[in-house]
């Protein structure tokens, strides 16, 4: 009988989650079995797993995301009765650590009211997590919880890219910039070095692109700059949220055009970035198809494009030059297209791809003539999750 490990990643409206065999070391990169609840809350949900395609999954509309939860339980547990399993640990992304929690921990029910004090902080991922935490403290209350945070890789950061400009008291209350996607840039840090060795120790920017998008610089493969910030709302323009915004442009929002807290928050998280300024779709692959002849669309791709090129000059300038770049996440990792153009918003720095190798993903997509490596690496957060997982809980380290 092996022991195994279940890593949960809640979002929204979709439940991921993977399998990994903890009775193998060194631990395995790809997880015995995966899948996907989406669309929870939506008219047709469905639910996908290795080896089947997505189809439609019945799930109690009163009580959705713990249907959902329920259905992965009882799915997990039918795969390890066919298998002779165990499962030792359940391993969860939370997205924020706050103030309090740098490094992974074990969940018990203080840490859990703990962490509900930062919902307001992630409102598209905390509040799901911490529920499906609390459906297992209730189920099976002894089964290990460990709950893992996209804050912690950025603790690293300096004071002087934590600090707001605010008054002095807020910085003291711990209103700051935290960082995000810090799994998958922990992942990243691990697997870098593996692929291109002592180079990845240099002056490198990792450009996470997914619906969520961010930044981050590292030296010596440790965050030392970021662009998401005290909310996952700054920085890049995202598929639905703003990114970095004027904040007078909210204070307009709901004084002159009287939008609520609430109407302003939909928003900036769900009513903006590449959705709202083309009014069609938030995933680029769909934009770039209809770009001909489109205006709105042409304008929202540029403006994807352009964030992204000057916060990488703002953090090469941190930086104080650029010795690789490496693009992950589902944007990063497919889309060649906006790879190609964000590189051709960068060729002042010597960077240059290779077409063909661009074009098929190659992990190294950057020509012989370029200065700059450029890395196409495949982010793996669930695997970090999974990994942590076994260092904390007893019998499986």
């Amino acid at each position: 009988m092996s022991d195994l490990v279940l890593v949960l990643n809640c979002g929204s409206s979709s439940i991921k989650f993977a399998l990994f065999d903890a009775g193998i070391r060194p631990l395995p990169r790809t997880p015995l079995w995966n899948g996907k609840v989406d669309g929870i809350t939506g008219a047709t949900p469905t639910f996908g797993e290795t080896g089947a395609a997505p189809g439609p999954v019945a799930l109690d509309a009163a009580q959705p995301y713990h249907a959902a939860l329920e259905h992965i339980h009882a799915r997990v547990l039918a795969r390890m009765a066919q298998g002779g399993h165990r499962m030792a640990a359940v391993a969860h992304r939370v997205v924020h650590g706050g103030a309090k929690y740098f490094d992974p921990v074990r969940v018990d029910a203080q840490v859990l009211a703990d962490l509900k004090r930062y919902i307001p902080l992630a409102p598209l991922h905390q509040p799901f997590a911490l529920e499906a935490i609390a459906a297992l403290l209730e189920t099976v209350p002894d089964l290990p919880q460990v709950a893992c945070f996209d804050t912690a890789f950025h603790h690293t950061l300096p004071d002087v890219e934590k600090m707001l400009p605010l008054s002095w008291d807020a910085w003291e209350r711990g209103l700051r910039r935290y960082g995000f996607h810090g799994l998958s840039y922990e992942y990243l840090s691990i697997a870098l070095p593996e692929r291109c060795g002592d180079a990845a120790r240099g002056r490198t920017i990792v450009a996470h692109l997914g619906s969520g998008a961010s930044l981050c610089a590292m030296q010596g493969l440790k965050s030392v700059a970021t662009t998401m910030g005290f909310s996952a709302l700054d920085g890049l323009m995202m598929g639905t949220r703003c990114g970095a915004l004027d904040p007078g442009a909210v204070l307009y929002l709901m004084e002159m055009e009287k939008l609520s807290l609430d109407a302003v928050g939909h928003l900036l998280y769900h009513g903006s970035g590449l959705l709202g300024l083309s009014g069609v779709s938030s995933d680029p692959r769909e934009l770039l198809a209809q770009e001909a002849g489109n205006a709105r669309i042409a304008a929202a791709l540029a403006l994807y494009v352009r964030r992204i090129v000057r916060e990488i000059g703002a953090l090469v300038a941190v930086l104080g030059g650029l010795d690789m770049l490496v693009f992950t996440a589902g944007i990063g990792e497919h889309n060649a297209a906006i790879r190609e153009r964000v590189c051709a918003g960068l060729a002042y720095l010597g960077l240059a791809l290779d077409a063909e190798a661009n074009a098929r993903n190659a992990d190294r997509i950057s020509s012989a003539a370029s200065r700059i490596p450029v890395q196409v690496e495949r982010t793996n957060e669930e695997w970090v999750a999974a990994w942590h997982a076994c260092r904390l809980v007893p019998g499986l380290a």
